[in-house]
């Protein structure tokens, strides 16, 4: 009996000496606010609110409640947000520090509000909600409205005049890259325009349309066509050697037809009919496409 009333006793004890500490586990949250000052901001300044929960282990602290870092109202606007969770036994603490920044410019002196917000924890023993009150802040203008008309403090000043840049060296080394350039660009200019220039007007059948067009003697004109045909083939051209040409210069194959009516007109004005026997425009014409042929351009 005395050992059964022993250990009664025993249980007794302890159920009472781990009574207070299940009461303090099984505790509400709390909540704890370190406030800055209220007074005395500027644009620009910060600002830090720091939040301890005290909570049970078993509770955990919703992050979706925090306030969100970069929403910017109309004036402040939350920087930072640093979460810091403290596990002590049964209990937890959760350190929230929320870094705000003024944004607004006022021309008095102007109270502004950081925004209520409520904080949620989940789990044992239950649900809570712990309310944020408002943070009333206080910002200054950077000046007075009215400022003393003293130079410097009242209306703008000018824009200072653009400091002159001493641009010589700059204009010399111009100056001396382009005259190393002239004679480039002259070599340039000869090779690519100039020697295709003169080789094309020194072309048999481009001076022979150059003296069709001046002249208004057709005989004239079909020696000048008969000498761009000689000059093209490095011989005299009769018209028994149409055949021959056209092989080794397969290009005026087109004209063959052309160029037989020429030398037909050609054989009647010089032995027969003279100039009269000469169509004029035919000519011209056969002599300006040969000219267009000679150049790649037909």
């Amino acid at each position: 009996m005395t050992s059964r009333a022993g250990a009664r006793a025993w249980a007794a004890a302890i159920v009472v000496a781990a009574a207070p500490a299940v009461a303090w586990a099984q505790a509400g949250a709390t909540l704890a606010i370190d406030e800055p000052r209220a007074y005395g901001y500027q644009v620009g300044d910060v600002f830090e609110r720091r939040l301890v929960v005290d909570a049970a282990r078993t509770q955990r602290l919703d992050e979706a409640s925090l306030p969100a870092v970069g929403r910017r109202g109309q004036a402040i606007e939350l920087r930072a947000l640093r979460h810091e969770r403290i596990d002590a036994g049964e209990r937890t603490r959760h350190v929230v520090v929320l870094r705000y920044q003024i944004f607004h410019a006022p021309v008095e002196v102007t109270t502004l509000e950081v925004p209520p917000f409520t904080l949620r924890l989940y789990g044992a023993p239950r649900d809570e909600t712990l309310r944020v009150e408002a943070l009333p802040v206080t910002v200054a203008p950077l000046v007075p409205v009215a400022v003393s008309p003293r130079e410097g403090l009242g209306e703008w000043r000018p824009d200072a005049p653009v400091p002159a840049v001493d641009a010589t060296a700059s204009r010399q080394r111009l100056v001396g890259y382009a005259l190393l350039a002239l004679p480039l660009l002259g070599y340039l200019a000869h090779v690519y325009v100039g020697l295709p220039w003169l080789a094309a007007r020194r072309r048999p059948f481009g001076r022979a349309w150059r003296a069709v067009r001046r002249t208004g003697d057709p005989i004239a004109a079909l020696r000048a066509v008969h000498e761009a045909i000689n000059a093209t083939a490095g011989r005299v051209v009769l018209e028994g050697d149409l055949p021959r040409f056209v092989a080794e210069h397969p290009r005026y194959a087109a004209l063959r037809d052309d160029f037989a009516r020429f030398f037909a007109q050609s054989r009647q004005a010089l032995f027969a009919g003279g100039a009269a026997a000469v169509d004029t425009a035919f000519v011209a014409a056969l002599c300006r496409r040969c000219r267009d042929v000679e150049r790649g351009s037909a």
